[in-house]
């Protein structure tokens, strides 16, 4: 096997933010695996709402001393798919993120199609795409942000694996498989990893070049990775309800 994860221990890390927005956690693993492989020089991540995606490629460029140049954008007001919310889910964000990576991360709270004059073209390393994911949004946004990738350009796509609300991430990812190598996560609702850059990282492409066999091993090896992240997360809500549930008997006991 060209590809082996075991060459990238930070895969095993304990992801330090884990909110109630679930939907990204399983593939954590892979989150500090890629940015391990590529120490990408500028990292964009569209569509972040509570940050446990974002704040998990910002905890890999802190822990491995990567100079990598981390922006998300976002109007942080929601949409159709993540739901509608108030200021509070970035001020709360601000107060988690600033602290710990406000020294190499941005938080930009504008629309995607305005963050394009931020950047230049060919400037982009990795990015990852988790906006709105009606069909037509998702492609927009692949597309537009396309010319910004660099030469070792990969771009990840979430959702690839859900059909229902309307979202259309799977159906473009369909279409993309076509044109640009790849590897698709189906676990976690699904990940794909696009090689988009003429001059993709060596280990980049023996992902995306494996014979299919490796790359059952490879996918089970990371769905196992998140299911443990989630079976944490879950253990850790018992035993906090379970600790509020003794209190609350130890008092009602007290008063009796």
């Amino acid at each position: 096997m060209l590809f082996n994860p075991l060459n990238y221990p930070l895969c095993f890390d304990k992801p330090r933010r884990l909110t109630d927005v679930s939907s990204w956690h399983e593939h954590i693993p892979f989150a500090f695996t890629i940015m391990q492989i590529m120490k990408p020089q500028i990292f964009v991540e569209l569509g972040t709402h509570k940050g446990d995606s974002y704040c998990a490629f910002c905890q890999a460029v802190d822990v491995l001393g990567l100079d990598t140049a981390c922006y998300a954008v976002d109007t942080w007001k929601g949409d159709e798919h993540s739901g509608f919310y108030g200021s509070e889910i970035l001020e709360e964000l601000h107060t988690y993120h600033d602290p710990l990576y406000g020294r190499f991360s941005r938080l930009i709270q504008i629309l995607f199609d305005q963050a394009l004059d931020y950047f230049s073209d060919g400037s982009i390393d990795l990015l990852h795409i988790d906006g709105l994911h009606t069909y037509e949004a998702v492609k927009h946004d692949f597309e537009s942000w396309l010319p910004k990738m660099s030469e070792r350009g990969v771009i990840l796509l979430h959702d690839i694996n859900v059909r229902e609300r309307e979202f259309g991430v799977w159906n473009l990812w369909g279409e993309l498989k076509e044109k640009y190598p790849y590897f698709e996560f189906k676990h976690g609702h699904g990940l794909g990893v696009l090689a988009v850059g003429a001059k993709v990282p060596e280990q980049v492409m023996n992902l995306v070049d494996m014979e299919e066999q490796e790359a059952v091993a490879v996918s089970i090896f990371f769905s196992y990775l998140g299911d443990k992240i989630e079976f944490a997360e879950s253990l850790s809500k018992i035993q906090s309800v379970s600790t509020e549930l003794n209190s609350a008997l130890q008092a009602r006991d007290a008063q009796i």
